[in-house]
C-alpha cells in the first residue's frame, strides 16, 4: 500500500462555544485535507472544551453519536474522502455522559469508542467505557483509536496493537505541567514510548486554549515506529501536523535479526499484573 498523508490539527478550543469550535475544527481539516492528507486527527472533546464545572454543564454541551458534530464530520469526510477521527462530548442512549471518540469515513460512523481510563475531574462527569480500542480496516490500513490517559496503560495499547493496529490515533487534551527547562512534554516521551513497545505509528491531536485557568501542552505529534517524531513538534501554537506514513512498516514488529516485539511476549509470566491485591 501506497504510504498516505496524516495530519494531526492542534486546534484553539473554548469551554461552551461548541458552534465556535465546530467551526475551527472544520477548517483544520479542510486545510488538512488541502494540503493533501487522507487522514486526519482532532483533539479530545473537540465541540465542547473540557473545563466543565460540573456534569450539568457538559450535560448542556454533550450530543449523541448522531448529532451534529459527529453528522458534520462525516459529511468532511466524505467530501473530502478522508478518514477523520475525533473526540466529542457524549450524551450517550441511556442519557450518560461519555468522553468520546469517533472513526469516521465516507461511509458513516465505523467506530464509537469510549474513554476507559478518566483523568481526575473526569471522573465527576463522564461514565467511563468498558470496551477494547477499536480497530478499524479502512482504505489506508488498520487504524485504533484511544483518548488521552488511554496511553499511559501499557497493558490497553497492546489490545489494539496484536489485533493489527498499524496507526493508533489518540484524541488528547494534555494540561500543561511543570517540566524542567529544555525537557521534552512526558505527554510526548510517553506516547514515544507506546510507538516503539508497539512498533507502530501514533498520532496525537491535542489543543490549546486557556480554559479556567489551566494552559495545555499543545503537543501534538506523529511519531514512528522506532519511538521518533516526524513532521515537526510545535508546542503551544495553532497548527497541523502533517507527514506521510508508510503504514505497511508497522506490520513488521522485528528489532533484530533475533527480536520481535510480538514474538518474544511472554505472557504466562505476566498473569501476576493483572492480579487485584486481594487475590495475589
Amino acid at each position: 500500500m501506497a504510504p498516505v498523508r496524516v495530519a494531526c490539527c492542534q486546534v484553539h478550543l473554548t469551554i461552551g462555544d461548541v458552534p465556535g469550535n465546530r467551526g475551527r475544527v472544520r477548517r483544520a481539516v479542510a486545510a488538512a485535507a488541502e494540503a493533501g492528507a487522507r487522514i486526519v486527527v482532532v483533539p479530545e472533546l473537540a465541540n465542547s472544551g473540557y473545563v466543565f464545572a460540573d456534569a450539568a454543564e457538559a450535560m448542556s454541551m454533550a450530543e449523541p453519536v448522531d448529532g451534529p458534530t459527529v453528522s458534520g464530520w462525516i459529511d468532511l469526510a466524505r467530501r473530502l474522502d478522508l478518514v477523520l477521527v475525533g473526540g466529542f462530548c457524549e450524551r450517550d442512549p441511556d442519557g450518560r455522559l461519555r468522553n468520546s471518540a469517533v472513526v469516521v469515513d465516507a461511509t458513516g460512523v465505523r467506530a464509537l469508542y469510549r474513554k476507559v481510563h478518566l483523568w481526575d475531574r473526569e471522573k465527576l462527569v463522564f461514565v467511563p467505557g468498558d470496551a477494547a480500542p477499536p480497530v478499524v480496516d479502512t482504505a489506508y490500513g488498520q487504524i485504533a483509536a484511544v483518548i488521552c490517559y488511554d496511553l499511559e496503560f501499557a497493558e490497553w495499547i497492546r489490545l489494539p496493537a496484536l489485533r493489527g493496529a498499524q496507526l493508533l490515533c489518540a484524541p488528547v487534551n494534555w494540561p500543561d505541567l511543570p517540566r524542567p527547562d529544555g525537557e521534552r512534554p512526558s505527554e510526548v516521551v510517553r506516547v514515544q514510548a507506546v510507538a516503539a513497545t508497539n512498533r507502530m505509528f501514533v498520532a496525537v491531536a491535542d489543543r490549546i486554549g486557556e480554559e479556567r485557568g489551566v494552559d495545555w501542552v499543545g503537543g501534538t505529534v506523529l511519531v514512528d515506529p522506532d519511538g521518533w517524531p516526524i513532521g515537526g513538534l510545535a508546542l503551544g501554537r495553532a497548527t497541523t501536523v502533517l507527514a506521510d506514513l508508510d503504514l505497511d512498516t508497522a506490520r513488521d514488529k522485528r528489532l533484530s535479526e533475533r527480536n520481535d516485539v510480538h514474538a518474544d511476549r511472554r505472557p504466562e509470566l505476566y498473569a501476576p499484573i493483572y492480579r487485584t491485591e486481594e487475590n495475589v
